[in-house]
């Protein structure tokens, strides 16, 4: 950046940040409470957090596209009916909170939907009755708390797999419609974590599952089983060619062979149904295949990919244009369909390559508060992260406006005016300039690091950090990205092979790094001090928290540590590399909370409450009582340039203010 763009973008937000203070403190929103005695909070909503239509499944039956929301209250099924290109229908769940999975049934008669919920308990599948596709009726349970993949035998009888986030192994799961009956058919594999792919045939079904949530740790990579429906018997049948992937992610069966998507070795199979020691591989890893003559159609984000089972290559189907992630695919009438989490319809002409986008919303899908993501203030706007989305939120006078971006931002920053987010799944780090292009990917992390969790700003050097996690590793990763240079330092697992890095602060241009530890056992809760120009580490300490660390802070020379599961506050003086205090938090805090120091202050959030300590003794004071943010992963709170706090009261954006007591240095 030369010296008359910083200026010229200095005095933007000079000028911003003057409108603001002039404009006051209501002219964006509703104040929700006056301000009265020092302390006091002044609360203004402005307005739903990130609004728009969003999901996770997409399955085409007949002439319409079943359409699974994510992250919406309810949950709802659409039907976009594709020669008219509108939403026809809407069935709403009665529970969970995504919908992963869709299948129906051979006659297309019966759609299935599995869902993704908070606790077990709930129904978890759910049927549509087409003939009427405006009503949907919870049907079973499985013993899982979530339903990742389904599918319905030619008999008419359905499977699902799943899983409760990692805590036991992934069983099969068969509902008999004419019984109404659900049971597990037992677990194939004690060492997965996750099993997110299922097909079934006359009389096989199959598995797939690995470790793409909560791996490492002992965790299994790839397993891939048929299942006899006559004998009961599991058979282990991923080719050993394959068994040092990941986790088998999708599984199709395509008339006589049955795909077989993979994470990890970078590509797909084609394995025979009649002799499964008999594949082909595709050199590229893959999901949602779709066939249609000598053509194997699949998704590869940004991309949908055509292979040739004649010639064995593969091209895109489509000619550089992006369709973020997709959700849903298939084939109509020689066009092939993707369903993208950018909100939109591709259909594509696989033979001229060409695309033509129908807006979801335009088309008449219902666009609601999501669950947020991350979030981030400054330079006049407010970011909020949703699915495929940032909503820019202005601080004065404006429009919402929804900015694409792939994935899911976990948490952003705003730097001399530029938000940098971290962007899961795999996306690593974006930037948006509102003064300039829109979005972009401005940094990549090491291969596996896929869930940046905590961003912050190093003002000595000039740096964006970033604490990431690995989901299949285990572990995580350090990330430093310089603004000026535009290149990304990064070291893999800097505080130990179990422990990601759930949160990083700085002080002096030092990086303190935050561990968790998800698994039995090892160190769970250790801090890092780092420096982050080269890399050293500088001394470490473990506060204690018996469940890792949630969040950090500093404040003069105090690390401010949040633990998780309500296990506290613990305070290290980092002069003396000491512990000097530790608080019970569990009034304030239930699990995942997040820490930001504002004019001199250090305030935090949990799923309730928006909390201050104080500076001088510690004491943790409540700011704002049931604040309940609608958050998806985690809460976040961030501050402006001009010391107001934002975070998120159910699923609408909220600014603030409040006179804090003065700062101990």
């Amino acid at each position: 950046m030369n010296d008359s763009t910083s200026m010229t973008r200095r005095r933007a937000i000079q000028l911003a940040a003057a409108a603001l203070t002039a404009a006051g403190t209501v002219a964006a929103g509703r104040p929700a409470q006056a301000a009265g005695q020092p302390g006091s909070p002044v609360v203004t909503d402005l307005g739903p957090g990130v609004s728009k239509f969003s999901l996770m499944s997409g399955l085409l039956v007949g002439d319409t596209f079943y359409i699974g929301s994510r992250n919406l209250d309810p949950p709802r099924v659409i039907g976009y009916h594709l020669p008219t290109r509108k939403v026809v229908s809407r069935a709403d769940l009665s529970s969970g909170y995504s919908i992963q999975a869709l299948a129906a049934d051979p006659e297309g008669r019966y759609l299935y939907a599995g869902v993704l919920q908070d606790g077990a308990g709930a129904p978890n599948l759910h049927r549509i009755d087409l003939t009427n596709p405006g009503t949907a009726q919870p049907v079973g349970r499985t013993g899982e708390r979530d339903i990742r993949d389904l599918s319905v035998a030619p008999d008419g009888v359905v499977y699902a797999v799943g899983g409760d986030g990692g805590t036991t192994a992934p069983a099969l799961w068969e509902y008999d419609p004419a019984t109404g009956l659900v049971r597990s058919l037992g677990v194939p594999d004690a060492g997965a974590t996750l099993a997110q792919a299922v097909a079934a045939t006359g009389t096989t079904v199959f598995f797939g599952a690995g470790s793409v949530l909560s791996g490492g740790g002992g965790a299994s990579r790839a397993t891939l089983f048929a299942f006899d429906r006559a004998t009961g018997v599991f058979t282990s049948v991923l080719p050993t060619a394959f068994a040092t992937a990941v986790s088998v992610t999708d599984l199709q069966v395509l008339g006589e062979w049955l795909a077989v998507g993979l994470k990890g070795p970078g590509k797909s199979v084609l394995m025979a149904l009649g002799n499964l020691s008999s594949y082909e591989t595709i050199p590229r890893t893959g999901v949602l295949f779709r066939a249609s003559g000598d053509m194997v159609y699949f998704a590869n984000n940004p991309n949908v990919y055509a292979y040739s089972r004649t010639t064995k290559k593969i091209t895109t189907a489509q000619d550089g244009q992006d369709l973020g992630t997709t959700w849903g695919l298939g084939v109509h009438d020689g066009t092939v369909v993707s369903v993208s989490d950018y909100g939109f319809v591709a259909a594509i002409d696989p033979v001229a390559r060409s695309v033509s986008f129908t807006d979801l919303g335009e088309a008449g899908a219902p666009a609601d508060p999501q669950l947020a993501m991350g979030i981030a203030a400054g330079a006049g706007y407010a970011y909020v992260g949703g699915t495929g989305t940032v909503a820019r939120h202005p601080l004065d006078t404006g429009d919402v406006v929804n900015l694409q971006m792939p994935g899911e931002a976990k948490d952003g920053v705003v730097v001399d005016g530029v938000l940098f987010t971290g962007q899961y799944n795999n996306q690593g780090m974006w930037s948006y300039d509102p003064l300039g292009s829109g979005p972009a990917r401005v940094a990549s992390f090491p291969v596996g690091q896929n869930r940046p969790l905590d961003v912050c700003w190093d003002a000595v050097n000039q740096l964006v950090l970033v604490g990431v996690q690995s989901d299949t590793s285990g572990g995580g990763c350090f990330a430093a990205y310089d603004v000026a240079t535009r290149q990304v330092s990064t070291w893999v697992n800097p505080i130990d092979s179990l422990q990601m890095v759930r949160a990083v602060a700085t002080r002096e241009g030092i990086a303190f790094l935050g561990g968790d530890n998800i698994y039995d056992g090892g160190p769970r809760s250790t801090v890092v001090a780092f420096d982050p120009l080269t890399g050293t580490e500088l001394w470490r300490l473990d506060p204690g928290a018996p469940y890792g660390i949630a969040a950090l802070a500093v404040q003069g020379h105090h690390l401010y540590c949040l633990h998780r599961r309500a296990s506290g506050l613990t305070v290290i003086d980092l002069k003396e590399r000491s512990v000097v205090h530790r608080a019970d938090m569990s009034a304030v805090c239930t699990d995942f909370g997040a820490l930001v120091t504002n004019r001199g202050v250090v305030f935090g959030v949990s799923d309730t409450t928006l909390f201050q300590v104080d500076p001088s003794t510690f004491k943790v004071r409540v700011v704002v009582a049931d604040i309940n943010g609608g958050w998806y992963s985690g809460p976040h709170i961030t501050n402006d340039e001009l010391g107001r706090l934002y975070t998120m009261r159910g699923r609408n954006l909220v600014r603030i203010e409040v006179r804090a007591p003065a700062a101990r240095r």
